[in-house]
């Protein structure tokens, strides 16, 4: 029988690719070199905390095992990473996390896991009820169910400025102090009602939104994100100074509540509790809140969806994607930027309204800069222009952050002072990194067109310009 031998690219590709070694010398010196770093950042930063004694003197604290710990982490991490990077071939693909065809499942079944989402989210407050009780459940309710809705309703809203017409906005947190400002002020000084100052509150951040475009219609990119950055930096300043109108760092309390349908939510004979023959819980407030912020969430979701559909909301994209062949289609880029602007605000005016009236106290200290970040991160780590990713990076993270105050048992590994609250930037800042490396267009990255010619298709992650206007 003859044999027959293979020659050529393929027979000496194949001979020269034997099984990589691990060089153990190589990835020790990568994780020394990582773990060294570490060091030089902690001494500044972590190995000491201040506090004052009774004297109001500055205490320092060493904190070394914290550092040791940190130097630790990374030492470990970098290692195993380096000995995954020896060992990959070159020309194979790396290990998917997920299973292949894992998103395009998702995306067939999208309407049914809406329904299913829909579903929770309106059952939620009977679960959390049904779990933890009357008592247990005002946490639940309160600080995970409102405060995550309404940071998906400040994403979504961002998203229609970032994810669709890829403008950069640093400074969004602006138009949610807009609209906390107005309902406060006009609430506490004129009587008016929430249900009133709700779109009165909406309508006065859009105007701000037209306001905050007029000035940037030349911009793009990074100037963008300065000038937007200065914005909001200039409402927070204007707020702390001009104390005869905004009462500076002192805010405004006593900020009238939403009550239902002329029911004020208090124990007198008047109250809902005594109306309905209930006995007396601040948790029927909260559960009409909860309810309340996720009807604004939902019309939120339906009409950027329903403007992704029409006219406005095409050139949204096509902005996004080149301005200049957007002005060659004879798209007017100046009204497209300032609708994106204006109802981006909106949505940011609505929330504003909702936080100053759940909060009854509201001070500049709540728009600070770092509200936008977290705002923008949302967008980012979830896909800008997906709504589904910005829901999901908001559970993650403004839900790991009250995740972070139950972690009381970490106190007996790393000792009574230890904070979990604490490291929650950090714990961010870790997980951007991660997710960027994974996923760098955030975690849902699949779009689907608005306009289709014959047949619907999904566009690649790779084929967007997305947030580059």
């Amino acid at each position: 029988m003859a044999t027959i031998q293979t020659t050529g690219p393929a027979a000496a590709a194949s001979a020269q690719s034997p099984a990589r070694t691990r060089d153990l010398g190589a990835a020790l010196k990568e994780a020394g070199f990582a773990a060294l770093v570490t060091l030089g950042l902690c001494i500044p930063i972590i190995a000491w905390g201040t506090r004052q004694n009774l004297d109001n003197v500055l205490i320092l604290d060493p904190r070394w095992g914290a550092v040791a710990w940190a130097v630790g982490i990374v030492f470990v991490g970098r290692f195993l990473v380096a000995l995954r990077q020896q060992s990959r071939v070159p020309g194979k693909p790396a290990v998917r996390l997920l299973p292949h065809g894992t998103i395009a499942f998702f995306q067939r079944h999208s309407r049914l896991f809406s329904l299913f989402g829909l579903g929770f989210l309106i059952t939620f407050p009977a679960i959390a009820i049904g779990l933890a009780g009357w008592g247990g459940s005002l946490k639940w309710i309160d600080n995970f169910g409102v405060q995550i809705l309404i940071y998906v309703m400040l994403g979504w809203g961002l998203n229609i400025v970032v994810g669709l017409a890829g403008l950069l906005d640093l400074g969004y947190v602006a138009f949610y102090a807009v609209g906390a400002y107005s309902y406060a002020l006009l609430a506490k000084n004129f009587g008016l009602s929430f249900w009133l100052l709700l779109p009165l509150a909406g309508i006065l951040a859009s105007f701000w939104g037209m306001l905050l475009g007029f000035p940037v219609l030349r911009l793009r990119g990074d100037y963008l994100a300065i000038v937007t950055l200065a914005f909001g930096e200039i409402i927070r300043l204007v707020l702390v100074n001009w104390t005869d109108f905004s009462n500076g760092y002192a805010g405004i309390s006593g900020i009238p509540r939403p009550s239902f349908f002329g029911i004020p939510f208090t124990a007198a004979d008047d109250g809902f509790a005594a109306v309905f023959g209930l006995e007396f819980s601040p948790l029927y407030r909260t559960i009409f809140l909860y309810y309340l912020i996720l009807c604004l969430a939902l019309l939120t979701a339906f009409v950027t969806l329903r403007l992704r559909r029409l006219p406005v909301g095409r050139a949204w994209e096509a902005l996004r994607e080149d301005e200049i062949a957007c002005r060659s289609l004879g798209i007017n880029t100046t009204n497209t930027k300032l609708t994106a602007f204006s109802i981006g605000a909106m949505f940011g005016g609505f929330a504003g309204s909702f936080f100053a009236a759940r909060q009854g106290f509201i001070s500049p200290e709540s728009f600070t800069f770092m509200e936008s970040a977290v705002i923008l991160a949302i967008v980012v780590l979830g896909g800008m222009g997906s709504l589904w990713g910005c829901a999901i990076a908001a559970i993650a993270m403004i839900g790991g952050t009250e995740l972070l105050r139950e972690l009381e048992w970490m106190k007996a590994i790393f000792g009574p002072d230890f904070d979990p609250t604490k490291y929650r930037m950090l714990i961010f800042g870790f997980a951007m990194v991660v997710i960027m490396i994974w996923k760098p267009r955030g975690l849902i990255s699949v779009r689907e067109p608005t306009a289709f010619l014959k047949e619907k298709k999904q566009i690649s992650s790779d084929l967007v310009q997305e947030g580059h206007g």
